[in-house]
């Protein structure tokens, strides 16, 4: 018996916390690409944030479940925070690939991302493993034929309108007491209410 490919993209991140900014991004993403599946994968030890989350990952872990319940292509992996440590996306990829080879993996980044590339931790192998979806967004255009020209085609363009929503402005806006409706899935505003998180973001 065959099994038919299925197309999953990997939608990482802090998600501390998610909001619909991340929904929309990874529906475009789906949409550009034709994927079966969205998992979204929160990172343990983020390699490029400065700082550490302040939500827990159960706490991130739960509040991105919470936000993708109601939509089946929407899943919510665990891989990064079960396997700890920094979360690099190579090692993510080599595991997930041996897991489930008959997935072909795509990763979703944001479009200001695309240029960073060619700095990521083993690019070269990842780019024979993996395409990438790279997020167009209105005003911070990029270019793919500035990459290297053996990246081109592994590199998909989605487009998705402008969300000027960051997780840093809604831990800003819950530390002064101020409504994030609307900027998040309700149940993710009832959670971080119920747990008092971030009401002392500085």
């Amino acid at each position: 018996m065959t099994h038919s490919v299925k197309h999953i993209g990997i939608m990482g991140g802090t998600f501390d916390p998610i909001h619909l900014g991340h929904l929309v991004a990874a529906e475009s993403a789906r949409e550009a690409a034709a994927l079966d599946e969205v998992w979204f994968m929160p990172a343990n030890v983020p390699p490029h944030k400065p700082h550490q989350p302040i939500a827990s990952p159960e706490q991130r872990l739960h509040m991105t479940q919470l936000a993708i319940s109601d939509y089946e292509p929407f899943q919510v992996s665990a891989w990064e925070m079960e396997r700890g440590g920094v979360s690099y996306t190579l090692d993510t990829v080599n595991a997930l690939q041996a897991q489930y080879p008959q997935v072909e993996w795509y990763w979703i980044i944001g479009g200001d991302m695309v240029a960073y590339l060619p700095k990521w931790h083993g690019i070269d192998e990842l780019m024979t493993k993996i395409k990438f979806i790279g997020l167009q967004r209105p005003g911070a255009k990029w270019d793919v034929s500035l990459l290297p020209v053996q990246w081109q085609a592994r590199v998909v363009e989605a487009h998705m309108p402008l969300m000027d929503i960051s997780s840093t402005e809604i831990r800003r806006r819950m530390a002064q007491g101020r409504s994030i409706r609307y900027l998040v899935p309700e149940a993710v505003e009832q959670y971080a209410q119920r747990w008092g998180l971030y009401e002392n973001e500085s």
